[in-house]
């Protein structure tokens, strides 16, 4: 699909969910093709006027990831949605204004993802939700040179949280390292005996679960890791690595994998080879509908994860969170089932976070807004499980860093406090 058939894609999207993505006026100085730097101090930055604020959304909208994609537009979109119903946002200059958005489809390519980000960087106050590492990568150099808010992206690449190296940048979920540190705490708490099967995306992704793994369960006498393997992110088939490692006997597999179609194969794929161990999936393809259910999940003894929101198809379900989430996505978010990946949920929480920096921002300005965000702390976003909140204030991590570990039930997850 080339450039003008993803814009359309785009705004055809953005209109569904009910906003508008007509072209915002700049106030102020317009010279610097985006960058805030070259504005007389307290000027508004490109993308906000005193009655709206645009942001910019690339993200796969098509290919293998349209899916988790497709939700990280449709939550925040039904958030704001409904709080331009009410009239729009309340900024912490006084002024109340309507959030619009514009959502192009970059299919996971990092190529596209960076021509994404040039259409928008110059109409947009802000670039946030997208996700991907390699995607929001490419065009992370250029968002610093044109001091452009990448904001709240869906990726655990350390790198975005760090303010001396990513200075206009913030990720939003956990780190990669944590999610695999908590699995391996819980797994050498345990105390009996386990063997080990590693898969891993040959990549910063894979890595830094699997560092993240072995971190927690290094020095653990029960932990023995029998078999570590890779695969690519361009590969279409896991079967070769799968045979191997079943013939391991591994009775877990820690599987390090963000595409969603080799989610599902490889847990057919060890049923086929009538090998079950206990599995750990990071929370971007564990999700119960589109992961475990088509992928049989309840044939193996567990199947575990982390998170951090609550989800509709668990305990949750009747919780007031959810219930307004679940009736926004619907009316807003031109989401009408309920959602098979979180990051419906995952983005509905950045909604709920971009709120509280707008109000906290005095001037109309990029750098207002990025010191509003990084002075978030133990703010508990709607949706958020007890005992996890959003802290933007520790360097070196994420909105997000805290993680509790989940136990697939057949059609959600409960939180554990110990491996079964």
């Amino acid at each position: 699909m080339h450039s003008r058939s993803r814009r359309a894609v785009g705004i055809a999207l953005a209109t569904a969910l009910a906003l508008t993505v007509s072209g915002c006026g700049r106030e102020g100085d317009a010279a610097g093709g985006g960058g805030g730097g070259s504005r007389a101090e307290g000027a508004a930055s490109p993308g906000i006027t005193d009655t709206t604020v645009r942001l910019g959304i690339t993200t796969p909208l098509s290919g293998a990831t349209a899916g988790p994609g497709t939700c990280t537009v449709a939550g925040v979109t039904a958030y704001f949605g409904a709080k331009n119903a009410e009239g729009g946002v309340q900024f912490g200059d006084g002024k109340k204004r309507t959030v619009e958005i514009e959502a192009l489809d970059d299919t996971y390519d990092p190529q596209q993802a960076k021509a994404n980000y040039d259409q928008l960087k110059d109409d947009v106050f802000a670039m946030t939700a997208g996700l991907g590492t390699p995607t929001n990568r490419a065009w992370r150099d250029a968002a610093i040179a044109d001091e452009v808010p990448q904001a709240l992206i869906m990726t655990g690449d350390p790198l975005f949280s760090d303010p001396e190296e990513s200075p206009w940048q913030l990720g939003f979920v956990p780190v990669y390292q944590n999610e695999g540190q908590a699995f391996g705490e819980l797994l050498a708490a345990s105390g009996a005996p386990h063997k080990v099967a590693i898969l891993s995306q040959n990549d910063d992704y894979g890595a830094g679960y699997v560092e993240g793994f072995k971190s927690a369960v290094e020095g653990a006498s029960n932990i023995e890791i029998v078999e570590e393997l890779t695969y690519e992110a361009t590969d279409t088939s896991v079967d070769a690595q799968l045979t191997q490692l079943a013939a391991t006997g591994a009775d877990v597999m820690f599987n390090a994998m963000s595409l969603v179609p080799l989610a599902v194969s490889s847990l057919q794929k060890a049923q086929q080879l009538n090998w079950k161990p206990s599995w750990f999936l990071p929370s971007n393809t564990s999700s119960p509908g589109g992961v475990l259910q088509p992928g049989g999940g309840a044939a193996f003894p567990g199947v575990y994860s982390v998170a951090f929101s609550k989800a509709p198809a668990g305990p949750a379900a009747g919780d007031p969170d959810v219930v307004e989430y679940l009736a926004a996505l619907k009316q807003y978010g031109n989401y009408p089932d309920p959602p098979a990946f979180p990051h419906c949920q995952w983005s509905w929480m950045v909604g709920a976070t971009l709120e509280q920096a707008f109000g906290e921002m005095t001037e109309p300005t990029r750098d207002a807004f990025m010191t509003a965000l990084r002075g978030i702390s133990g703010f508990e976003a709607p949706l958020m499980l007890p005992g996890t909140s959003v802290d933007a204030t520790q360097a070196g991590q994420p909105a997000v860093s805290s993680v509790v570990v989940q136990k697939f039930n057949g059609k959600g997850y409960d939180t554990v406090e110990a491996f079964e």
